[in-house]
């Protein structure tokens, strides 16, 4: 990784005008709909005062596969998504226009062999009001660029959860073409969709996205802890562990209750964890 060229590159705005249907569609990604009947599931998915889910920021503006540019020397064939988390300081709108700003504010080299961390900042802003919507930050992990150095300053990383038993919990399954239908909202990498690719990734089979199972968690905290109401949602962190495969139910185990909530996630069928150290805030 050329960590000059790295430090001293400057993303160019990005100008993304989303519709009412790309709102529902994105929340049908998630599972939204699977109680039709449901008032708090419907609000996402049918027109007559349509919300937006608040993890849709993560997918808005995205500034495309910049990781390839020849001239950063990023093994991005080796790259992870670490961890993710947003703060939401407006309501996202369920349509309109608004604009990404993103900065690469440090990296944090492990040494040779054992990879460097990147830590990504988009400002997601809407045009016409100008208003700041979220703050929503990325860490990559990238397996093959250990060695090269550090800048900038490293964010704190997210504690464990407490080693005790969940307060509540909340199970989601998830449909076999659920990664089928998320990837409209965006990310058409082919592990997700062509087994062929995914085996040569090291998997048996197609994946879910990553962000489909952090808007799965987000989906169960509303439901959890906010009735549904989006806007009570106010910053949300997660690391990822390991990924999901399309079909496999979701489990959601919560720690603590109030404005702050601890949790992590696991697929049923495995009993593995997929998310870990997560942790969510709501307006009191």
């Amino acid at each position: 990784m050329n960590l000059d060229a790295i430090s001293n590159f400057r993303f160019e705005a990005v100008t993304h005008t989303y519709s009412r249907k790309d709102s529902m569609l994105y929340a049908l990604g998630l599972g939204y709909g699977s109680e039709p009947t449901d008032p708090t599931q419907l609000a996402f998915v049918y027109e007559d005062d349509l919300r937006a889910v608040p993890s849709m920021c993560c997918v808005l503006a995205h500034p495309g596969m910049w990781v390839r540019n020849p001239d950063f020397g990023i093994d991005w064939l080796k790259m992870l998504h670490g961890e993710q988390s947003f703060e939401i300081h407006n309501p996202l709108p369920p349509e309109g226009t608004v604009v990404g700003s993103y900065e690469i504010v440090a990296v944090e080299d492990k040494g040779a062999g054992k990879g460097a961390i990147l830590h990504q900042v988009k400002k997601l802003r809407d045009t016409s009001s100008g208003q700041l919507l979220a703050t929503v930050r990325s860490v990559l992990f990238m397996r093959g660029d250990g060695g090269c150095g550090s800048f900038g300053e490293v964010p704190e990383a997210p504690q464990p959860v407490p080693e005790q038993a969940p307060s509540s919990t909340c199970e989601i399954a998830t449909l076999a073409q659920s990664a089928l239908i998320y990837r409209l909202s965006g990310d058409y990498n082919p592990i997700h969709a062509d087994p062929k690719a995914a085996a040569k990734a090291g998997f048996e089979a197609p994946i879910l996205h990553g962000l489909c199972t952090f808007g799965v968690a987000t989906r169960a905290l509303l439901t959890t802890f906010a009735k549904g109401a989006p806007e009570r949602l106010k910053s949300l962190s997660v690391r990822f562990s390991r990924p999901v495969y399309p079909g496999e139910t979701i489990k959601t185990e919560f720690f603590g209750a109030g404005s702050e909530i601890r949790f992590r996630s696991r697929v049923v069928e495995r009993d593995l964890v997929v998310l870990d150290r997560g942790s969510a805030v709501f307006a009191s």
